[in-house]
């Protein structure tokens, strides 16, 4: 089946998913939305991330996607049930694959994430992971700066690396051999964090997982695309297009030859 898949995040953090996507999954097409307008979601209530993520579900919906693939943990932690209540097609959500490898992948059975404060504070990640691994001590650290500095393009520099120092000092006096992504936006953010914490701890970036679980579902209910399908992607944003190629195609690695924008309620 050749109709595209649809990604989409509360702004560019989804953009590590969609690299994935292309790796794991070259002939599928795919509609992304950034909601760039009203990022961050991290600090927003419970209420408001669900309306806003119903809304640009809805938009993906209308566009003829075949499955949904939430790449925002704090859209997943909010709002997956409600997601898959309104809609009958495969919505796949990042949390549950991330916790899943960050479960099998600790041997000391301590795990950190760092996601937004919103994600955190829903215990989404710590239920997730002791679901695989009962006897894991989990450790949750919100890192409110870092989403914002993935939307400035500032992936790099004294403000942010000092920002992950602050944040990421709690490991010194653990026993965590495991951190986790649990944010999209972090891993544009990765050279800087693999310098705070040193070469020994392992990082789960969530969006190798979360493609898997993906390309899993669309086999077993025959929506992959034919072998051969010539793939079409389509980006679209809440806030300034051509802003949104420029960074977009920088943090994606390759060009946006579609880009649109599309008005949403602020």
């Amino acid at each position: 089946m050749s109709a595209p898949v649809g990604i989409f995040d509360s702004g560019f953090g989804g953009l590590t998913v969609v690299r994935q996507f292309f790796e794991t999954l070259p002939e599928e097409s795919l509609a992304y939305f950034g909601d760039n307008a009203r990022v961050p979601y991290g600090s927003r209530s419970q209420e408001e991330i669900q309306a806003f993520v119903l809304e640009v579900a809805a938009f993906l919906v209308g566009q003829g996607v075949k499955a949904l693939v939430v790449a925002c943990n704090t859209a997943t932690a909010a709002a997956l049930p409600a997601l898959r209540e309104a809609f009958s097609l495969p919505v796949v959500g990042i949390i549950e694959p991330g916790a899943k490898a960050a479960a099998l992948a600790t041997h000391s059975g301590e795990i950190a994430v760092i996601a937004t404060e919103f994600t955190i504070n829903s215990g989404s990640y710590q239920a997730a992971i002791k679901k695989y691994n009962p006897r894991a001590k989990v450790y949750g650290q919100a890192c409110p700066l870092f989403v914002p500095f993935v939307e400035k393009g500032k992936l790099s520099g004294a403000e942010v690396e000092a920002a992950a120092g602050e944040y990421l000092s709690f490991l010194a006096a653990t026993a965590v051999d495991t951190l986790v992504l649990g944010c999209t936006h972090y891993p544009h953010l990765l050279p800087v964090i693999r310098k705070v914490i040193g070469p020994d701890i392992k990082i789960i970036d969530p969006a190798e997982a979360t493609v898997g679980t993906l390309k899993e579902i669309l086999q077993e209910k025959g929506l992959l695309a034919p072998a051969g399908n010539v793939p079409q992607h389509r980006f679209y944003t809440s806030a300034d297009p051509e802003q949104f190629r420029r960074l977009g195609q920088q943090l994606l690695g390759q060009p946006m030859d579609y880009v649109e924008q599309v008005p949403v309620k602020k």
